[in-house]
């Protein structure tokens, strides 16, 4: 016979193994670490495509034209489509005939990012993988007659540097069941039932995404969505229970309050640092997530606005979440393309003071404001990034307190020569650029030992 000893422990293993599930309210949902992955990759890819990008006028322009009958809309459906065109004769025509996947997980291997999060389903309501839940309003039934979300599933997961998520709509404008719950004051909930609570749990277990990025949460409460029930299983029994992240939009009240990552709103960015790990989600063109025809080159980002925002962003402790909009025969716009490429050339250089970063204690420096610090996973190496190469031969960093062993250029070999003063901070001679070789954002690095960079700077984690 067993010691008692022996007994006792394995009596207690169950009650043990119940104590560590979650539960589903949010207190308890609340307290699940993030996973160590999504910290660590800072950098995101968000691909907006579905049936909207067919008149690409933007991802919400079904609502636009039908719902909110705004004139642009209205003049842009009688000039180009005969009466009588329904928005569900958009499908068809939704052929993504040009599509490789295999391209865009390469592409978005050299852009830098980490991980690709995309729209599984946006408001309209169109699945864009075989949903049991959406008959005739999928991407295997109609339009492109394939698996949209499998494909790109495959091609991402070649690249071992990249994670693979989804974005998920919890409601749609026109469905009838959910709008049948609306009228109901959402005291019934056949649309969770039967549709769009169905469909998280079939993509979790048909794709196990890494991220699942809910929206379309606002016009009822967590309850109604089954939130926290989703949540729960997601976390305790699902295939991707251990390295699962979600975001924050799980009905009214939820945003910016619960979730693993915080987006708080559209293109987030506080400019400082938040107690809770956050994303800001943006777009390449400034105005529009989905492809938008209309957009002219002035209203995409540059280079340099897309590096200032990744560079403030990560200081401030956030991930990034870039967006594209493929057209709708799979294209990547070329302008897309360069600017992903672009940021990609500028990682391969500077991406140490960006990946598996932390934020330092000073976030924007005191003296030359266009500089932002990240401190380095060895929590012994400070990250100066100036946005802007001084007009001077020096560069003055007021919030440095103790002066470094060293001080390097990224992407240059040789040390930079420095003073140092208690009163003035540090000041960096500032070495001749190689042509044509460092651009948009430079990253000095400064050693420490443990001690100086990381305990007497008050890391933030």
């Amino acid at each position: 016979m067993p010691p008692i000893s022996v007994l006792l422990v394995l009596a207690l293993l169950p009650l043990a193994c119940y104590a560590e599930r979650y539960q589903p309210t949010w207190e308890s949902l609340d307290t699940r670490p993030l996973p160590k992955w999504y910290d660590s990759s800072k950098i995101g890819i968000f691909i907006h495509w579905g049936v909207f990008s067919v008149p690409g006028m933007g991802e919400w322009f079904w609502e636009e034209w039908q719902g909110r009958h705004e004139p642009v809309f209205m003049k842009f459906m009688e000039k180009n489509y005969p009466p009588g065109f329904q928005y569900s004769d958009f499908a068809p025509m939704f052929k993504a005939e040009m599509w490789n996947p295999e391209e865009w997980a390469d592409l978005f291997a050299k852009s830098g990012a980490r991980y690709v999060v995309l729209t599984s389903k946006h408001h309209e309501g169109f699945t864009l993988w075989p949903s049991a839940h959406s008959w005739n309003w999928n991407a295997m039934e109609n339009g492109p007659h394939r698996d949209l979300v499998g494909d790109l599933a495959a091609a991402i997961r070649k690249h071992p540097s990249l994670h693979f998520g989804l974005y998920h709509s919890l409601f749609e404008w026109f469905n009838p069941i959910f709008l049948q719950d609306q009228k109901n004051n959402f005291t019934t909930q056949n649309f969770i039932r039967e549709k769009t609570g169905a469909e998280l749990y079939e993509i979790v277990n048909q794709y196990n995404p890494e991220v699942i990025w809910s929206d379309g949460d606002w016009s009822a409460n967590p309850e109604y969505w089954n939130s926290t029930n989703f949540l729960a299983w997601l976390y305790n029994d699902s295939p991707v229970r251990d390295t699962v992240v979600v975001n924050d939009r799980w009905g009214v009240g939820a945003m910016c309050k619960h979730g693993d990552f915080f987006t708080c709103a559209d293109r987030y960015n506080p400019g400082h640092v938040l107690a809770h790990k956050w994303e800001n989600a943006m777009t390449i063109d400034k105005n529009s997530w989905g492809l938008d025809r209309m957009t002219q080159f002035k209203d995409y980002l540059t280079i340099q606005e897309l590096i200032n925002e990744l560079v403030i962003t990560i200081s401030c402790g956030g991930n990034l979440l870039v967006n594209v909009g493929p057209a709708a025969d799979g294209r990547i716009l070329p302008i897309f393309q360069e600017r992903l490429l672009q940021m990609g050339s500028w990682l391969d250089v500077n991406g140490a003071a960006i990946y598996d970063s932390h934020p330092w204690s000073t976030q924007n420096d005191t003296s030359s404001g266009s500089v932002w610090y990240t401190l380095g996973a060895d929590r012994s190496t400070v990250y100066a990034i100036t946005l802007t190469w001084p007009d001077a031969s020096q560069l003055h960093l007021g919030s440095i307190t103790h002066a470094p062993s060293s001080v390097k250029l990224l992407g240059i070999a040789h040390e930079v020569s420095f003073t140092f003063a208690t009163d003035i901070g540090l000041v960096i001679n500032l070495p001749h650029l190689p042509e044509g070789k460092l651009s948009w954002a430079w990253t000095f690095e400064l050693s420490y030992s443990t001690e100086h960079a990381s305990a007497k700077s008050k890391v933030v984690v």
